[in-house]
């Protein structure tokens, strides 16, 4: 279960959103129409990705990921964005029952900005060095050491995606706290990793992303991902050379 308390901090905490609502009070209070732009606030974009719509090819199309990040991450940023201004302005008016109300579009729509933010630096050009186990060294340990081998691991994580029903993400993590340890963990819809656990990777088990190239053939999706899995990105993740994580990569 996600706390929407817990990802509405996190989003009001690493977004480029800058300022206070005191100023905000004479426009709403008056009936105007705000936005964020008009607020004097940044909203969020659309990352580029870090590679070519076909470089993923022939594990996943380029169509795929052309109609993935062009149209759904795109969909997402611009519904998190109307819904952060609304949420603002209901703030600013003082109106509970409106900021209540656009919780769920913040947590569903800001959920998804954040989940595929992190899978596109998480996949990498399949044959590339990136995408071998063998530049996540301390990783790989530490996998071993929870799972008995890489192997097993990845028939255990492969598992845990399989049996997500309907839509939802995998991850591994980083466990918060003094054992940070790791572990399989899915989440529901566009549910983020929230409560100080680290993403290491995930898996986008939405339709949109496998469907138009492997139809229903989940566990061939699943099998084929390992091929392009950017093994040193979750490398940095795992062991804190990007000290800020998450927040770095919106």
């Amino acid at each position: 279960m996600v706390n929407i308390g817990s990802l509405w901090q996190y989003l009001a905490a690493h977004s480029p959103l800058q300022s206070t609502l005191s100023s905000l009070s004479t426009t709403t209070m008056s009936g105007g129409a705000l936005n964020l732009t008009q607020m004097g606030l940044a909203p969020y974009s659309l990352p580029p990705l870090p590679y070519a719509y076909d470089a993923l090819e022939p594990h996943i199309s380029a169509q795929i990921m052309e109609l993935h990040h062009g149209k759904h991450h795109q969909a997402y940023v611009t519904n998190l964005n109307a819904a952060l201004a609304s949420h603002v302005s209901a703030v600013a008016a003082g109106d509970v029952a409106a900021q209540i109300a656009l919780q769920q579009a913040i947590k569903f729509n800001g959920g998804g900005h954040i989940n595929h933010s992190l899978f596109w630096k998480n996949l990498a050009p399949p044959g590339t060095e990136e995408t071998n186990p063998a530049v996540a060294k301390e990783l790989v340990s530490a996998i071993e050491k929870k799972w008995g081998s890489l192997e097993s691991f990845k028939k255990a994580f492969s598992a845990a995606l399989l049996a997500i029903q309907g839509s939802g993400w995998g991850w591994l993590v980083k466990e918060a706290g003094n054992g940070a340890g790791l572990r399989i963990v899915t989440t529901k819809d566009q549910d983020p990793v929230v409560g100080g656990d680290v993403p290491i990777f995930g898996v986008d088990m939405w339709e949109h992303a496998y469907y138009l190239q492997y139809l229903n053939g989940k566990a061939a999706y699943v099998e084929n991902i390992w091929n392009v899995i950017n093994w040193r990105t979750a490398e940095d993740r795992f062991v804190g050379r990007n000290e800020e994580n998450v927040k770095t990569e919106l």
